[in-house]
């Protein structure tokens, strides 16, 4: 063995880290962290308009599979950097934390905080060019291979190469494809994040192009969050026409918040902060509940709603069927929570209260019958709550569980949560199969009868009579009701691996489907903290006397059956999971050495929200627009 001693010390400079392990910096080098690299340079844009000093920005796929991102803000600095000698720019886009936003000198809020967005994406890039309009003149830089520096400099400083008109960053960069496992920009995620941020920004002007396919699109939302509130309703039963907004400033912390009633038996409050959305809430969030909460019992006592004898109402009650959007800058925010998409500020909580209980009253002193509607809401709720709370406690009987239906193979006990995991099945013929063929040590498997309830748009007292339903909370542990009850326990969860394993069909994507859908409205907790999966079984088994290959696609058997050219060979196509017999079934599914698993996450709760609604709801004539519009782009990534 070499011996271990300072030379076996590794010293990785300048952008060598970001291009030894770009995990650490754009999360992957799939699709996922290839679109991450537009979002940084977009972010540095969407950060000199929240300073009010760029009203357009234009991103454009070129026909060559570059992409380019102009600005109309001040330009990136050029002038000598005081510390290192030569163009601040050179600075920017070579070395990791070097930013503006370290401060509140530059920058009153930002979205993107770290200072690597520019050199990360430079570092991933086979080149780079960046142009800058400033000062009246023009300024070009071009790096190649990773942020290799083409353009020389003089004294230090980046030589103009012409005259400007206004000012701005125009940033064009190639994706290095011996890193990048893709390197094909997708028109339609980069669309639905520019249509997103154009609600943030009220007033703001996105143009977005593909020179690939000559399509071109502007965003421009002069409503802001009130038109992203309208679209997350467009496929909903809606109480009244109105969206109500109100906005203020306290503490430095300038505030947006805006809601709208619908007959749904949901809440769905969507938060941001400085552009960033913040999928599991946070301070903000709890600040516009707790005075939502106040202001409606407030009134409801002065206007005789509620008797003296009557309790107060619970914020499940007022926000019963809210779609809401709670939107803040903050000068200096601070995240936490499993993604580090939650607020931490408690700054923040104040402010939103503040700024809420001052507002909204002007508002409902002004709109008596608008506020007459919320509080009739409130007590159709309290007293669908109430109802609800017998079906519970009828449900629950004095031992606190749910019967389940009987099919659950539980695993070794004395076996930690950490360590388990839970496999969904359909049927019990898949069921008998998973059964034998698992490992008992760490794996249970729960066969579901038939198809699980929609619980979209159903009450909860119906969700709750469902015997599948009723299986799944009792062979979790951790209890349910986000937004409904306290009942929800992560800590009380079995099981931190919870596997949707169903038939490569039709009928099994519905089943899929149908449990995700229930997940996500009574347990969302569980998809937030990364402990949902969707398990991969294989579409064929290809035999070759001894040799037993599996393929998982069409793709992968058109492949296979490349290599098997001239030989004899025969393929199975297997129509479910109970034609498996244990082993092929533990092999292919069951072994974590073998098995294909894909993590269910949520990165946008706004297009989440809207799926969800579209597909799993009432309407038809939404689902049947999506359906239409999205059948070329069926791959749904959450």
């Amino acid at each position: 063995m070499k011996e271990y001693n300072g030379s076996s010390i590794q010293v990785l400079e300048g952008l060598d880290p970001v291009r030894k392990r770009p995990g650490m910096y754009i999360g992957s080098t799939n699709s996922k962290g290839l679109h991450h690299l537009v979002w940084e340079i977009v972010d540095n844009s969407m950060d000199e308009h929240l300073a009010g000093f760029c009203t357009e920005i234009h991103v454009i796929i070129n026909e060559d599979g570059s992409l380019t991102v102009i600005d109309n803000g001040r330009g990136v600095p050029v002038d000598i950097h005081p510390q290192k000698g030569i163009t601040t720019e050179r600075i920017i886009f070579t070395v990791l934390h070097a930013g503006g936003k370290f401060s509140n000198d530059n920058y009153a809020v930002a979205g993107g905080l770290h200072g690597v967005g520019a050199s990360v994406v430079n570092a991933l890039s086979s080149w780079l060019e960046v142009e800058i309009s400033r000062d009246g003149k023009l300024y070009r830089d071009r790096y190649e291979n990773g942020g290799n520096p083409q353009i020389e400099l003089v004294n230090g400083e980046l030589p103009s190469i012409g005259k400007a008109d206004g000012t701005g960053t125009k940033v064009t960069f190639m994706p290095d494809g011996t890193i990048m496992e893709t390197v094909e920009f997708k028109a339609e995620i980069i669309k639905k994040r520019l249509k997103e941020l154009s609600y943030l920004n009220k007033g703001l002007l996105i143009v977005f192009e593909d020179k690939r396919t000559g399509e071109r699109k502007e965003f421009k939302e002069e409503e802001g969050i009130v038109g992203l509130v309208r679209d997350l309703n467009k496929s909903k039963d809606i109480l009244s026409n109105e969206v109500l907004y109100l906005t203020s400033k306290s503490n430095q912390i300038e505030v947006e918040i805006a809601f709208q009633f619908t007959k749904e038996f949901t809440e769905s409050i969507h938060s941001f902060c400085n552009n960033i959305n913040t999928v599991e809430g946070g301070t903000h969030v709890s600040g516009f509940k707790t005075s939502f909460t106040r202001i409606l019992n407030q009134y409801a006592r002065e206007i005789g709603a509620l008797k003296e004898k009557d309790e107060n109402f619970e914020g499940k009650d007022v926000r019963n069927g809210i779609t809401a959007v709670v939107l803040i800058k903050h000068p200096n925010p601070q995240y936490e929570g499993q993604t580090k998409t939650k607020l931490g500020n408690s700054d923040a909580r104040s402010a939103v209260d503040e700024v809420f209980n001052i507002e909204s009253q002007k508002f409902f002193d002004r709109n008596l019958d608008y506020l007459k509607s919320l509080i009739d809401n409130a007590m159709k709720s309290l007293k669908l709550r109430k109802a609800e709370e017998k079906v519970r406690q009828n449900l629950l009987g004095n031992n606190n569980k749910f019967t389940g239906n009987g099919k659950l193979a539980s695993c070794s006990k004395g076996t930690p949560p950490e360590k388990s995991e839970i496999i969904f099945v359909e049927g019990d013929s898949a069921g008998g199969s998973a059964k034998q063929g698992r490992d008992r040590s760490f794996q249970a498997i729960l066969p579901l009868r038939g198809k699980v309830l929609n619980v979209e748009k159903i009450a909860l007292a119906k969700v709750l009579s469902n015997a599948e339903i009723q299986t799944i909370i009792m062979s979790l542990g951790c209890g349910f009701g986000e937004g409904f009850g306290d009942d929800f326990d992560i800590a009380k969860l079995k099981y931190h691996k919870i596997i949707i394993l169903t038939d490569a069909d039709v009928d099994g994507s519905h089943i899929r489907t149908l449990i995700l859908t229930f997940l996500y409205r009574y347990m969302p907790e569980l998809i937030y903290g990364g402990y949902v999966y969707i398990g991969v079984p294989p579409l064929y088994k290809v035999s070759s006397g001894k040799d037993v290959q599996y393929c998982y696609s069409d793709k992968e058997l058109e492949t296979k059956m490349k290599e098997m050219k001239g030989k004899k060979f025969d393929v199975q196509r297997y129509k479910g999971l109970g034609e498996m017999n244990p082993d092929q079934l533990w092999e292919t599914t069951l072994n974590p050495a073998t098995r294909l698993l894909y993590q269910v996450t949520i990165e946008d709760a706004v297009q989440a929200e809207n799926i969800t609604n579209i597909l799993m709801g009432s309407k038809v004539q939404p689902r049947r627009e999506f359906i239409y519009e999205e059948a070329l782009n069926a791959e749904i990534d959450l």
